[in-house]
């Protein structure tokens, strides 16, 4: 008798035929229960796409409105290797045709008739800044060439960069950041590189080419780790940290072996 109650008692949980109600609840009950969760998910789809059009009416479509970025650029090399380490014997092309494949690759952009053909041949020593006029905007800004001629030995003139001869290149290429001039009252940014010590990190110019530092290495000591470190120098830019690595410099280890 008790599980028969127990299982009436169920029944009439799930359906009443004597109150008509379905889980303890009547249709119109259900109705009203429905209708305001349907309300209320409007509601919440309606504030969702308000604040959304409020925020996009904030953005521009070519430059982000605002811009948390360090103060120093990052900078980087070319070929990276692994872990920045570029590691090679000179007798074994195997070892180091794949930093020359690299260059290749990174150049390829810099192709005097690329940039002839894509950007603008800008004036020497004069910031070439496009100024948006009033509301109309001033888009796409051209970009100012930059010729892989001008790296001279490191060009590509030598197909190898100077890898087969254990006197390596490498492109030393500075990390974009909108709004930043290379440096104030005409004084041009340069890169110094050294021993590292160590102590006990949709576009509005188009076709844009960052300018490049290249650096061959001449009297490299072979079979030995030589840890070498970049700094960009500038009047406007500030020395970075030491927390982060890749602001404002760039370590990394080149080793070239040789069985001579």
């Amino acid at each position: 008798m008790a599980k028969d109650d127990q299982k009436n008692a169920w029944k009439e949980f799930f359906w009443n035929p004597r109150t008509r109600e379905f889980c303890g609840r009547t249709a119109s009950s259900w109705g009203l229960i429905l209708l305001f969760y349907l309300a209320f998910y409007i509601f919440l789809a309606g504030l969702f796409a308000l604040t959304m059009y409020v925020m996009l009416q904030t953005l521009d479509d070519h430059r982000p409105t605002y811009q948390d970025r360090l103060s120093t650029p990052g900078m980087m090399i070319r070929p990276k290797g692994d872990q920045l380490e570029i590691t090679y014997t000179v007798e074994y092309t195997e070892t180091w045709e794949r930093y020359v494949q690299a260059l290749n690759n990174f150049l390829s952009p810099y192709n005097d008739s690329v940039q002839a053909q894509k950007n603008y041949e800008c004036k020497p020593d004069q910031y070439f800044i496009q100024e948006d006029s009033g509301s109309l905007k001033n888009f796409p800004k051209r970009s100012c060439q930059f010729k892989r001629s001008i790296l001279e030995d490191c060009s590509g003139t030598d197909r190898y960069y100077g890898y087969n001869e254990g006197k390596p290149c490498i492109i030393i290429k500075l990390n974009r950041v909108i709004g930043l001039l290379p440096a104030n009252d005409g004084q041009p940014p340069y890169v110094r590189c050294g021993p590292k010590k160590y102590k006990v990190g949709k576009d509005e110019w188009v076709n844009y080419s960052q300018p490049l530092v290249a650096i061959k290495f001449l009297n490299i000591t072979m079979n030995e780790d030589v840890n070498v470190e970049c700094k960009i120098s500038a009047n406007n830019i500030p020395e970075g940290s030491e927390r982060d690595k890749f602001a404002g410099r760039v370590s990394f280890k080149l080793r070239i072996n040789s069985r001579d």
